[in-house]
């Protein structure tokens, strides 16, 4: 059991350093490293913070398609980013949310 634990707390360790990798590489000059849109490129172009309510209440799915789609102004990554780096990266933007 013990085994198990570990293996899943590793798991999650790494799901969420890939995403956090994946933000900071691709988001976080727009959105900032918390999530806020706090950045230059956030004022300039009136970003959503990750922690407003209209973003905290989007589903996962919601998410997903933002970001493989995009939204004006920011384009979409489908095709760029994979289907896991995906997921890691909505797991990590919920983090930013608490």
């Amino acid at each position: 059991m013990v085994v198990i634990t570990t293996a899943t707390a590793v798991g999650i360790a790494l799901a969420q350093g890939s995403g956090a990798d994946t933000y900071k590489a691709n988001c976080a000059s727009c959105h900032a490293a918390d999530g806020t849109a706090n950045s230059p490129a956030g004022k300039m172009m009136k970003i959503n913070s990750f922690k407003s309510p209209d973003s905290i209440k989007k589903t996962n799915a919601e998410l997903t398609a933002t970001i493989n789609n995009g939204v004006s102004p920011m384009r979409g990554f489908a095709g760029k980013l994979t289907d896991a780096q995906i997921k890691d990266l909505v797991a990590y933007i919920r983090t930013l949310q608490k």
